[in-house]
């Protein structure tokens, strides 16, 4: 079943953190008669170093630049609404499926694109050297290619849109799609004001995935459109994969306190500071918990779901503990939002393997 490709892909984003450099073997050479796990570490700590480390490679710059575990944001809500579908009536589009992952790809790579189009305009990104203007050394190519980006993410969307003949559907992503626009866009540039998280648990959350989910309605030539229902289960789903991609948002400031200051963003970190956030961050992940146990507990997710994504528990410590111990230094807590892409996908992962499991029988 391609959902099942789908669902095994999220691992595939977060298998690798970061990309080491040329510093890793003159780490290697230094530690030549320490223990091989201690040299390995030290390089995984090397390429992980904040923006502000001076010897940063190209490469590394690339793979900063290119984010590509944040991708996961794309995937995991178009995976798990499909599996809400799946579960509820059975059906599923293969097709349909990785077309819209294309599109939501593509309309990812315009976010992360004009995000830092509209940084360097105020000057948050300055010193930011895995930027993709300061890489390429242009405003104007990188605004095109953010452009051009989107406008091909419609076509997939607008294409998925006629295949299931549910205008709740294109509805409900150009809704997200807003959020993101006025998140970082003039004139409106939501994110200098701190709501960026609000804006981001909607949009990934609620609207996202749940209009994934009515994307699988049907077009039938006898009977018309059969349009799926809004059950309870893909609600519960949406408000847990909203949370988990807020949590990558909101640590994703940590190491960024300075310069927002320094320009005016007044992100949630910038008010309260890295040792209130680090106890939010504790908050956000017992939280994400809590609901899963409130959504078994109410029916709104099968068991199944229940079982699975509690076998993420080590991951949300990790991200718990990591954060709660790097908060004020700058050249480890740039790791906390990988982290936490971690656990959003694997979480994701898990939540629609409970879905179709369930479905299917093997577990309920």
């Amino acid at each position: 079943m391609p959902l099942v490709g789908g669902i095994a892909l999220a691992p595939l984003l977060v298998s690798q953190l970061a990309r080491p450099h040329h510093r890793c073997s003159s780490v290697a050479t230094a530690a030549r008669r320490r223990p091989r796990a201690l040299c390995r570490a030290r390089c995984s700590a090397t390429a992980a170093a904040a923006p502000g480390d001076g010897e940063v490679s190209r490469g590394t710059l690339l793979w900063r630049a290119a984010k590509l575990p944040i991708y996961s944001v794309a995937l995991v809500p178009l995976t798990v609404g499909s599996a809400c579908a799946y579960h509820h009536v059975g059906s599923f589009f293969g097709k349909r499926y990785f077309v819209l992952l294309a599109a939501a790809v593509l309309v990812i790579t315009w976010l992360n694109l004009s995000n830092d189009v509209y940084d360097s305009d105020t000057g948050a990104d300055k010193n930011k050297k895995e930027s993709v203007v300061n890489i390429i050394g242009s405003r104007t190519v990188t605004q095109n290619a953010a452009n051009i980006s989107l406008l091909l993410g419609f076509v997939g969307l607008f294409w998925a849109f006629a295949e299931a003949g549910d205008a709740r559907f294109i509805l409900l992503v150009i809704c997200a799609i807003l959020c993101g626009y006025v998140y970082q866009c003039p004139p409106f540039r939501l994110s200098y004001r701190g709501l960026g998280e609000p804006l981001c648990f909607a949009a990934f959350g609620p609207l996202a995935t749940t209009a994934f989910y009515f994307s699988n309605s049907s077009k039938n030539i006898s009977s018309g459109t059969a349009l799926l229902p809004l059950c309870k289960t893909v609600i519960a789903s949406s408000i847990l994969v909203g949370l988990t991609t807020t949590l990558i948002l909101f640590c994703s400031h940590f190491h960024q306190i300075e310069g927002d200051r320094a320009v005016g963003k007044m992100s949630p970190l910038v008010r309260i500071g890295t040792k209130t956030g680090s106890r939010l961050v504790t908050v956000g992940v017992v939280t994400l918990y809590v609901l899963l146990a409130a959504f078994a507990v109410s029916k709104s997710l099968p068991s199944a779901c229940t079982v699975l994504c509690a076998l993420t528990l080590p991951v949300g410590k990790l991200v718990v503990d990591y954060v709660l111990k790097n908060h004020e230094d700058n050249s480890k807590i740039f790791m906390a939002k990988y982290y936490c892409v971690r656990l959003h996908a694997l979480f994701g992962m898990a939540l629609a393997s409970g879905l179709v499991l369930a479905r299917n029988g093997t577990l309920v």
